[in-house]
């Protein structure tokens, strides 16, 4: 399964602050690859946006641009949940779906460089 969006858009808008939703890319070799929005990102896990989550228990690659859009971050991980969660904002009720990725190793130097952004964002607020 392939989505129809660009990679133009994705690579477009890096990671802003850790719980804002911000696009992946998660490649599996049983599933193909998805581009998808992600929120909650740590150096253990991210959160992942999907209307049909992956099987738990599948691995994953799940790739992001770096907060200030130098660098790739890359993590390999798992899917270990998956979540529907209802809110309500600004007077309306919405609802999200998707998957828990426990993250088991990095590529290249994508594990600092998650580091590094989340750091800064600890300064940050």
């Amino acid at each position: 399964v392939k989505s129809s969006r660009s990679s133009a858009s994705w690579k477009a808008s890096p990671i802003a602050e850790p719980d804002q939703p911000f696009p992946v890319r998660v490649e599996s070799i049983l599933f193909g690859e998805l581009d998808c929005v992600a929120r909650n990102v740590s150096a253990g896990g991210i959160f992942v946006e999907m209307t049909e989550p992956l099987p738990l228990g599948a691995h994953v690659r799940v790739s992001f641009p770096s907060a200030d859009s130098s660098a790739e971050i890359v993590a390999l991980g798992e899917v270990k949940n998956h979540y529907f969660m209802n809110y309500a904002k600004e007077g309306l009720t919405h609802s999200v779906s998707g998957m828990a990725v426990r993250c088991y190793a990095f590529e290249n130097e994508s594990q600092q460089i998650l580091a590094e952004c989340l750091d800064r964002f600890r300064v940050l607020n």
